[in-house]
């Protein structure tokens, strides 16, 4: 407990420097902006700003980073209250009760219930990875390059299990993604690899190029074909503030959504998503009355906001402590540490403590400025929200190509963007999820990586990755994953949960 303390202090020194707290604000402010607006969402958008992060400190870009991922998640539910479009994949249930709150005049208390739960989720949520920080780091510096390998393809199993739609298309983008990792010069035997005489892909296809491609121009191309259209609440916002019932209420779905959000958080293959679904069936079961439920219940909104919140904060526990993304956002993250020269994983916390526990107390500091920026903004964000997405798209394209010109100051880095940009349209027009893919390619250098320094210890046996306990292990719990995925009654569920 005394080294608990000890570290957050740690923490709260790095967090509450002026540059750091700026840093932070910067990010929850944008955060909040892109979850309140539809159709630019926080993948997008961290992968443009990428490039900005290069002229500051690891910590600071991490900890900005980190506030654009969950004030996404706040600005989310504004949307899906107000307009009945959800600004972020999490919101999609907020939709169900909070609209219809928003409709009956209830849009303020909404909103203050919304806010007040991803607070205390995100406090809670908080604590959660500063007490399983430090013991899942010292477990993890235990594995071999065969546990890790081994580790690494259960958190591809997981991502191919929880992606959304069809589970060929999942397991095709993973591979697409894996062979995009080994594209570039062998760095043990010099060998071009993939490159089909392309001098630019002799170092391989770079991690922003990639990602800005897939997500940023891939979603304006999208959101260009389907202009929407936004109905935005007509009526007074009304009081923030929840009254003492309305609280009362309240208070035992957040804590539950907190629970349900903070576990499935942690599983890689976008858990998180799975969170605010979770909460929102398990408070229509327990309810006495589960008809007020798309009529305006307030456990309906207070619950999955809390799963919500909770779930984006304890995504960055496999990331922080083994170095495995649970989902596209902290692939993203896992790009943005080795741009800044840090090798995500358990050395993290041994080599670089500052960074570790600074980024944990921001997260703290961040859901408070997430409320002082939620509430008394309401009004901006509701102006914000008329502005047509044609005004926006060609200030968001200009601010790409500027971007990723300016990593390699190379016009090829921009062409290879676009053509990413046009693949990944082509994917989301094909019903393919482009985030495995981009999970695929994060972790396929370092899978490779690890496959050869297991066979090189075991003298080029394979049997190495089943006769180790933990690896052979994790193999199997992969194994079965993949099998009970497969099942036809369980693949028909999913694709329910999916699709509500």
């Amino acid at each position: 407990m005394e080294q608990l303390v000890d570290n957050l202090a740690l923490g709260f020194s790095t967090a509450l420097s002026l540059k750091n707290i700026g840093l932070c604000f910067l990010g929850c402010l944008v955060g909040t902006l892109i979850g309140v607006l539809p159709g630019v969402g926080p993948i997008a958008t961290i992968a443009m700003l990428l490039p900005v992060t290069f002229g500051i400190d690891p910590t600071g870009a991490l900890i900005m980073l980190a506030g654009i991922y969950y004030g996404a998640q706040y600005g989310g539910s504004t949307t899906a209250i107000l307009v009945n479009i959800p600004g972020e994949a999490t919101s999609v249930v907020t939709t169900l009760d909070g609209h219809q709150m928003a409709r009956a005049g209830r849009a303020g208390v909404a909103l203050g219930i919304a806010a007040i739960a991803s607070f205390i989720a995100g406090c809670i949520a908080t604590l959660v990875i500063a007490a399983l920080g430090e013991p899942l780091t010292k477990l993890a510096l235990l594995f071999g390059p065969a546990e890790y390998f081994s580790l690494m393809v259960m958190g591809l199993v997981f991502a191919v299990v929880l992606a959304r739609g069809s589970l060929p298309k999942a397991i095709a983008m993973i591979v697409v993604g894996l062979l995009l990792s080994t594209v570039g010069t062998d760095l043990e035997t010099g060998q071009e690899r993939l490159t089909f005489g392309i001098a630019e892909l002799s170092d391989g296809v770079d991690f922003a190029v990639l990602a800005m491609g897939i997500f940023g121009f891939a979603e304006i191309i999208r959101n260009l074909e389907n202009p929407e259209t936004r109905d935005v609440v007509r009526g007074k916002i009304g009081r923030l503030l929840p009254s003492k019932d309305d609280f009362k209420q309240a208070l035992a779905p957040i804590l539950r959504g907190t629970g349900l959000g903070a576990i499935l958080g942690i599983l890689p293959g976008n858990g998180a998503v799975l969170g605010p679904f979770a909460s929102y069936t398990l408070e229509k079961k327990i309810t006495k009355d589960p008809s007020r439920f798309g009529r305006g219940a307030i456990e309906g909104v207070a619950g999955p906001e809390a799963a919500n919140n909770a779930g984006a904060q304890t995504a960055f526990i496999p990331l922080l402590t083994l170095g495995i993304p649970p989902n596209a956002v902290m692939a993203l993250m896992v790009g943005a540490m080795t741009i800044h020269g840090i090798i995500p994983g358990p050395q993290v916390v041994t080599k670089n403590p500052q960074l570790f526990w600074g980024m944990i107390a921001s997260m703290w500091v961040g859901n408070l400025m997430l409320l002082v920026i939620n509430l008394p903004l309401v009004g901006l964000w509701v102006r914000l929200l008329k502005v047509p997405y044609s005004l926006l798209y060609p200030a968001i394209l200009l601010f790409c190509c500027i971007g990723i010109y300016s990593i390699n100051n190379s016009t090829s880095d921009v062409i290879f963007t676009a053509f990413f940009g046009l693949v990944g349209y082509a994917l989301l027009k094909f019903g393919y999820e482009p985030a495995p893919l981009l999970l695929g390619f994060v972790l396929g250098k370092l899978m490779e990586e690890k496959l050869r320094q297991a066979l090189i210890l075991s003298r080029g046996s394979f049997a190495t990755f089943v006769e180790r306990p933990v690896s052979g292990g994790l193999l199997l719990v992969a194994a079965i994953m993949l099998a009970i995925a497969l099942l036809p009654s369980i693949r028909k569920g999913r694709d329910e949960v999916f699709t509500e």
